[in-house]
């Protein structure tokens, strides 16, 4: 499948990664305002840039989920915003609309259900993480978070609950990787596609967009410990700089699977589909 750039929307896209098959599936759509948002670009990038953004001056960031199928099991990464939308107005400043409600059809799409999913592993628990994880086939399946995001969390999902450490296995070849800073607790997974495979990374809200490579240290509006996130953010992309790594970064609007490559100091995200 290929990917199909909508200004608000990135359509389901599928990437075969060794043993294990991700698929994007598409919730929804944010609106972020760019410079309040990542409020220590300059104005003149976004001038430079302004191409990347919609009709009402935001910059889009998709919403949705990771499906990873291995074998007969499946799991999946988050669960979207859910069926909701939310006016600009009753958003917080930073931000435009904010909707979803397209998840359930993208997982049917993909030719799977809520009950096949075993596991559930969260990068971190805001509202656009866990919006779909009340739902009813979903309650025999593991749900897990660092610790530090279930001690926080305000909205507890359907399954059981399980806290990962830096570095456990949550799922077959899914390893966490500890990347505080958005979050006290964000996680990032490794994905491992098999002794000869390639390897994937997901990234999680450690970066919003592609156009955030152009300076690691520009901190987002609602990171928790902007300095925390740097740091996570040179980590992550050190893991996405290994040759053959697959990046899925599922706030990329139009390009949440690519590939990292660096030209001296500067960063460029290469969209696969």
């Amino acid at each position: 499948m290929s990917t199909a750039v909508n200004r608000h929307v990135t359509d389901l896209v599928r990437v075969e990664l060794g043993t294990h098959r991700l698929t994007y599936l598409p919730d929804g759509h944010v609106q972020l305002n760019p410079r309040a948002w990542f409020p220590d670009s300059p104005e003149a990038f976004w001038a430079d840039h302004a191409g990347h953004l919609d009709e009402e001056g935001f910059l889009p960031a998709s919403v949705g989920a990771l499906l990873v199928e291995y074998r007969d099991r499946a799991m999946l990464f988050d669960t979207g915003f859910g069926p909701a939308r939310i006016p600009a107005d009753h958003t917080i400043p930073p931000l435009g609309r904010i909707e979803g409600g397209g998840l359930p059809d993208a997982l049917a799409a993909a030719g799977s259900t809520w009950e096949a999913v075993d596991t559930v592993a969260f990068t971190h628990l805001h509202d656009d993480h866990v919006g779909w994880a009340g739902q009813e086939g979903l309650r025999g399946a593991r749900f897990a978070a660092s610790a530090a995001e279930w001690r926080g969390a305000h909205r507890r999902p359907a399954g059981q609950p399980v806290a990962v450490e830096d570095g456990q296995e949550v799922f077959p070849g899914v390893t966490a990787l500890a990347t505080p800073g958005h979050t006290p607790g964000h996680l990032s997974y490794l994905i491992r596609g098999g002794p000869d495979g390639p390897d994937a990374v997901v990234v999680g809200d450690v970066l919003h967009s592609a156009l955030q490579l152009a300076d690691l240290t520009w901190r987002a509006a609602s990171d928790i410990d902007p300095a925390e996130a740097v740091r996570s953010r040179h980590k992550v992309v050190a893991e996405l700089s290994r040759p053959g790594v697959t990046g899925f970064a599922g706030h990329f609007s139009g390009a949440v699977f690519g590939r990292l490559s660096a030209s001296g100091s500067r960063l460029r995200w290469h969209p696969l589909g």
